[in-house]
This record gives C-alpha cells, sequence and structure tokens, in this order.
C-alpha cells in the first residue's frame, strides 16, 4: 500500500512539472510588449526636399508591424510642435514597454557638440535658432528612457545639411558641422545607431532606400538574432556597398543577455503524455521484456517516473546479458591448445577413418584365390630348425615385441595391422591371443578371407571364374546361418538394436575395458554379435 501511494505521488508530481516546465516554455517564447515611432521629413519648405526619408520610413514602419510589434507609430513632415507633441504621446506608450525604438529619417545637424534633428519648417536663419526650431537628441532619449529591456534610437539623418551654407554664425558659436558629433546615452540598455560614424556624412542613394535603411530592413528583425549582431551586420553590408565610404557606428551598450527585436521561433510544443497511457505503454514493454521494448518507450515517453524505470530495466537487462556471455576468443589465443587433447581429438579422427573402412571391407565380397602349397607359409617355418647358440635370448626378446605389439593393438586396434602381426608373429605363445584379438576385430567370418588376402599379393584373374569356386565372404557359413536362424530371440530383436549394439561394441574395440565389455555382453539384445563379444572379452582377458 505505501509503495503503491508513492508511485502515485511521484505520478502527480512529474504530471504537475510537464505542465510548469510547457507553460515557461510558452513564456519564454513570446516577447514582451515592442512599441515603435517611425518619423520620415521629406518636403523642407527651406531647403530642398529629400527624395527617399519618406520611401525608408515606410519601410520601417511595415517592417515594424511585420515583426509583430505591439504599436507602430509612423509620422511624415513633422513640423517642430508636432514633433514635441509626437514625441510626448509616444513617451506615454513606451513607459510599460520591454523594447521602445525611434527611427528618423531627415536632416540632422551638430551645434556646440548637441545633435539636433530639424523638423520640415525649420528655417535655422541663424546658428542659435536650433534651440527653437529644432529638437535635441536628449529630448528623444527621454521619450524612452522608461522601457525596461532595450531603448534603441536609429537616426538616418547625416546627410550633407543644406542649412549650413545659409546660417547666420555668432560669435560665441565654435562650430556648426556636416553630421552628428558622438553621442554617451545618459542611461544603460540604451543604443543609438548613426547611418554614418559622427563627424561623417551619410549617402542618400541613388534607388528606392538609403544604403543604410536598406542594410536594416535586411538583417534587424530576423528573429532571435541578438540587436548588436544584427547591426555589425548592417555595418559590413553598407562598407561593402558604399566601398568603405560610409560605416554605420553604435553608440551605447547592453548587458550579457540575448536582446533581438523579434525573439527567436518557439519550440514545438511537446505532446504530453497522460499518465495512464505512459503505464499501458510502460507495461506492454515489461510484457516484451527486451532492451529493445524499452528503447522503444523511451522514444516516445523520454521523461517522468515510468521513463526512470525503463533506463533501470535497460540497464538490469544489459548487465545481465553481459554476465551471461561467454568467454570471448581471447582466452583460446592467449592459452595455446592443449598437446593431449589435441592428440586424443587426432586419435579419434584416426579410429573413425579405420571403422569406416572396416565397415566397407565387410560389406565388399571377397573371393579368395587359391594359394599354392609352397606359397603357404607354415606356422612352424617361421621357428628355426636348428637352435643356434643364443636362441633362447633370441625368442624372448621376439615375445616382448610381440608382447608389446599386442598391447598397442589391443588399445587401438586396426584390422589390417592385426592381420599383419598375426602373420609375422614370431612368439607362438601368443599365438591364440592375436587370433581372438582378430575375431574380435574383423569377426569369425570375414577374418579367414581377409587374412588370406592380406597374406598374398592381389592378382586379377584374366579369365573368367567360376560362380561355384569363389564363395562370397559375406555369406555366412551353413552352421553359423543355422544357428542363427534357430535362435528363438532373433526374430524379435528389432534392427534399432542391432545398430546400438554394434555402436557399442565398436567403442569397446576402440577403447576395450573389462568392465564395458561385460556389461554389453549381459545386456547383448542382438544374438549375431554375440561370437564377436566373446572374442573381444577373451582378448581382454589374456
Amino acid at each position: 500500500m505505501f509503495r503503491t501511494a508513492t508511485a502515485a505521488r511521484r505520478l502527480a508530481l512529474a504530471a504537475f512539472a510537464v505542465l510548469i516546465f510547457s507553460t515557461g516554455a510558452a513564456d519564454t517564447a513570446r516577447a514582451g510588449k515592442r512599441v515603435a515611432l517611425v518619423i520620415g521629413n521629406t518636403m523642407y519648405r527651406s531647403v530642398p526636399s529629400l527624395p527617399n526619408t519618406g520611401n525608408d520610413a515606410k519601410a520601417m514602419a511595415a517592417l515594424f508591424t511585420s515583426a509583430g510589434f505591439d504599436v507602430v507609430q509612423s509620422r511624415y513632415d513633422l513640423g517642430v510642435l508636432d514633433f514635441k507633441r509626437t514625441l510626448r504621446e509616444f513617451m506615454g506608450m513606451a513607459r510599460d514597454a520591454d523594447i521602445a525604438v525611434v527611427y528618423y529619417a531627415g536632416h540632422g545637424v551638430e551645434v556646440k557638440g548637441t545633435n539636433y534633428l530639424i523638423p520640415v519648417d525649420a528655417k535655422l536663419a541663424r546658428d542659435y535658432d536650433v534651440e527653437d526650431e529644432a529638437i535635441p537628441l536628449d529630448r528623444i532619449l527621454s521619450s524612452i528612457e522608461q522601457a525596461r529591456t532595450l531603448r534603441l534610437v536609429i537616426l538616418d539623418a547625416c546627410r550633407d545639411n543644406p542649412f549650413l551654407g545659409k546660417m547666420q554664425r555668432t560669435v560665441s558659436m565654435r562650430a556648426v558641422v556636416n553630421g552628428l558629433a558622438t553621442v554617451e546615452p545618459p542611461t544603460g540598455s540604451t543604443l543609438v545607431a548613426y547611418a554614418a560614424k559622427a563627424g561623417s556624412v551619410a549617402a542618400d542613394g541613388a534607388g528606392r532606400h538609403s544604403p543604410f535603411t536598406t542594410a536594416l530592413l535586411n538583417h534587424i528583425t530576423e528573429p532571435g538574432l541578438d540587436v548588436r549582431i544584427a547591426f555589425g551586420r548592417v555595418r559590413d553590408e553598407v562598407l561593402r556597398v558604399t566601398a568603405n565610404a560610409q560605416e554605420p557606428f553604435v553608440y551605447g551598450s547592453l548587458g550579457g543577455t540575448t536582446v533581438s527585436l523579434v525573439p527567436a521561433p518557439a519550440a514545438p510544443p511537446v505532446p504530453v503524455v497522460s499518465i495512464r497511457d505512459q503505464q499501458r505503454d510502460y507495461e506492454l514493454a515489461e510484457r516484451v521484456g527486451t532492451v529493445a521494448g524499452f528503447e522503444t518507450f523511451l522514444a516516445r515517453n523520454a521523461t517522468g517516473f515510468y521513463a526512470e524505470l525503463a533506463r533501470a530495466q535497460i540497464a538490469k537487462l544489459t548487465e545481465r546479458a553481459g554476465q551471461g556471455r561467454a568467454e570471448p576468443p581471447r582466452v583460446v589465443s592467449a592459452k595455446p591448445a592443449d598437446p593431449v587433447d589435441a592428440a586424443a581429438e587426432a586419435l579419434r579422427q584416426r579410429r573413425e577413418a579405420q571403422r569406416a573402412r572396416e565397415q566397407a571391407a565387410l560389406q565388399t565380397p571377397v573371393a579368395p584365390a587359391p594359394v599354392p602349397p609352397a606359397a603357404t607359409p607354415s606356422p612352424v617355418a617361421s621357428v628355426p630348425r636348428a637352435e643356434p647358440a643364443g636362441a633362447a635370448t633370441n625368442a624372448e626378446q621376439s615375445c616382448r615385441r610381440d608382447r608389446d605389439r599386442l598391447a598397442r593393438l589391443r588399445s587401438d586396434p586396426v584390422a589390417e595391422e592385426v592381420l599383419r602381426f598375426e602373420r609375422e608373429l614370431a612368439c607362438e605363445p601368443l599365438r591364440a591371443q592375436v587370433a581372438r584379438l582378430r575375431e574380435s576385430v574383423v569377426g569369425p567370418v570375414a577374418a579367414p578371407a581377409l587374412a588370406a588376402q592380406a597374406a598374398r599379393p592381389v592378382s586379377v584373374p584374366t579369365g573368367p571364374v567360376p560362380t561355384a569356386a569363389a564363395p562370397s565372404v559375406a555369406t555366412p557359413p551353413p552352421a553359423l546361418a543355422a544357428k542363427s536362424a534357430a535362435a528363438p530371440s532373433s526374430a524379435a530383436v528389432s534392427a534399432d538394436a542391432c545398430r546400438r549394439d554394434q555402436e557399442t561394441l565398436a567403442r569397446l574395440r576402440a577403447d576395450p575395458t573389462r568392465e564395458g565389455i561385460a556389461r554389453l555382453e549381459r545386456e547383448l539384445r542382438c544374438e549375431t554379435l554375440r561370437p564377436q563379444v566373446v572374442r573381444l572379452r577373451e582378448s581382454v582377458a589374456d
């Protein structure tokens, strides 16, 4: 009960965490309030009009609108009073904004180190008229100083100023020059971007937009792009287009976080799988019980209580598979092969090959050819009639060699070797044992024919061989056939029993033990093999 309650609490916490995370992610992706003021002064009354400023202002207003700004206020050809009234209204809009932007395209002038923006109704007959007829840059900065995250002023106003040629200068005035002076924003998180750096003049451009505004349109509203990097790209583009004649410049500073005019696209929402569905999927994976099954579960349910359980199951299955894995081949390569095992394997292969040859010899009829009396070796002929001195010693040595040879053949009986040993036997006391060994290996029926064949060279008859003169070795003698037919149990013995007894007999011939032979003789069901078993027992008993 306690374990069930704990699991339920964990599931509830997991679901709550997923909900909180998804809500937080949505808040992060959603931008704060953004407001923009766009002013374009084109139709100046005292000096020639500017051809591109109206187009530039309209394009920038459309850019901010498409970027999703909450407020985009656009004004064109403002006189001094309308200019001041517009700034006052925009100050109220920027008070609770996160990002506030002011874009101005028109004439500007620097007088005694102070930057002014010139309304369309300004005459500026004397230099000190700027205080009454122009708008100082500080007034622009004051209108947006309450924005929380970013305060941005963009001035495309560094043009060649026609007011300078007609303006009367006072003695107290040090300089009235083209371009704008360097500015130090009074508050942090404020940037002031000039179309050309302080003291230089910006080109109005031959196209529909000025080079500076064209670059702004290309870069500053790229989603997720930090505004400082955006203005760096604007600078690079203007330098390239103007052949390094015009270099935009940005004054002010921001903090260490990314600040973009357009936030990065929100990540796709993570599908929230219900706890019940997770439990059902986990039970299916647990029923499969394999690593692949739990990995399939994790592909759909990467987090949560059941995901941790699935990872624990994968670790357990992987550890179990590593423990049950067989030793790698490196152990075999590091340790040389055992010579005893190699010899045993070679002996086993040699015995199997020998048994195959014996089976083929037993199944192939062999017709014995008549042997001339003179060619038949006499058993006594191998013993010299006259025994010179030391003959007894030679006989003992011959018997010792024959006994060693008989022992080797008993441990590894090969039909040809047994027949050759019987033919070459020098120790007559061992002949009976050798005969019984020969009968246990090749059988009482095939032994005479094989012995005759091994004792003489094989000759191919040139004429036809009479059938009556060549009885088949595979045909047993009449007495043995009658005995086999008279046996009461031979008809009941199945072919499978004879095959099993034959295999057991072959194994005992290869590795004869008294216990094994005695057990085979007791349990023998194929009576036709009994003479061979008896001969094998006698050869071992001797």
